[in-house]
């Protein structure tokens, strides 16, 4: 599939202190069509996660530290009131872990996927550019925002690990595949949404309201095998469900899940994400001038 190709001047260097918006400017097309844009992607992809960098979290007082205030409060609002009513949780014996290894997943994917549903509104003012594709915005904030969740996931979980000096065989096929079943349906819903962000603004507002009773559906602050029978398989429509009973089965050896359906995860992802591809490729220019 042929696409036009972008490319720096030849006498064009990348100066200290030159801002993604000057690199994304210099970039233009050539005269002759290519079979690729792959190099040229890669530096657009690039300025705009340094762009996405500095206004998201350059420009606020703590900065990344924000990224934490999230989950962390969650983990400790529910430890408390649960260890005040019950003796402990559904797995185990630490009530933080059993919730951060919820929670983690469950703001993560929260993120990402409003990152990716927010990127073409996002990045409207830069996509005038012709060096500069929807794809670029879209994947410059999923790859940034993944990298960031992972991270803040894993010093949270680590972190409530060495505070309460708990020693948990850590099995990390279910919690690599946790991540990716996460990551893949963000992405998949993500490109759905960014469609529908802009082609219809109180899609954003109803989506925001449809999501509030996820918290106790996910399975969060408990397993589905906790309420069992008919129950037990409404919960797992829900496919957040599979995903934090997988991750905890990454730290839990005596829990297999064995009601995760990896293959219905990615059914999800694969169908809302060809879908809103769909969408934005025929379609976003018009939503983006509404």
């Amino acid at each position: 599939m042929g696409g036009i190709a972008f490319i720096l001047p030849a006498d064009y260097t990348l100066r200290p202190g030159l801002s993604p918006a000057e690199v994304i400017r210099n970039l233009r097309p050539t005269a002759r069509l290519r079979s690729t844009r792959s190099v040229p992607t890669f530096r657009a992809i690039t300025a705009l996660i340094l762009r996405e960098m500095e206004t998201t979290y350059g420009r606020s007082p703590g900065g990344y530290l924000w990224a934490f205030v999230d989950p962390v409060a969650g983990i400790a609002l529910l430890t408390l009131v649960f260890s005040l009513l019950l003796r402990s949780p559904s797995l185990g014996t630490n009530f933080a872990l059993f919730y951060s290894t919820g929670i983690v997943v469950f703001t993560g994917y929260n993120a990402l996927s409003g990152a990716v549903s927010s990127a073409l509104r996002y990045s409207k003012a830069l996509l005038q550019y012709p060096a500069v594709t929807f794809m670029d915005a879209i994947l410059a904030r999923f790859l940034l925002n993944l990298l960031t969740q992972m991270a803040v996931g894993a010093l949270i979980v680590y972190g409530i690990i060495w505070f309460y000096e708990l020693n948990p065989i850590i099995r990390w096929e279910p919690i690599m595949l946790a991540t990716a079943m996460s990551a893949s349906l963000a992405m998949g819903i993500g490109l759905f949404n960014c469609y529908l962000f802009l082609r219809f603004q109180v899609w954003q507002r109803i989506w925001s309201i449809l999501n509030r009773p996820l918290f106790i559906l996910s399975g969060i602050i408990f397993i589905p095998e906790d309420v069992g029978g008919r129950s037990a398989e409404l919960l797992m429509i829900n496919p957040l469900t599979h995903i934090t009973s997988e991750m905890r089965k990454g730290f839990y050896g005596t829990y297999e899940a064995a009601l995760v359906n990896p293959t219905y995860v990615f059914a999800w992802a694969l169908g809302f994400g060809v879908a809103g591809m769909f969408l934005l490729s025929y379609h976003y220019q018009d939503a983006m001038n509404r």
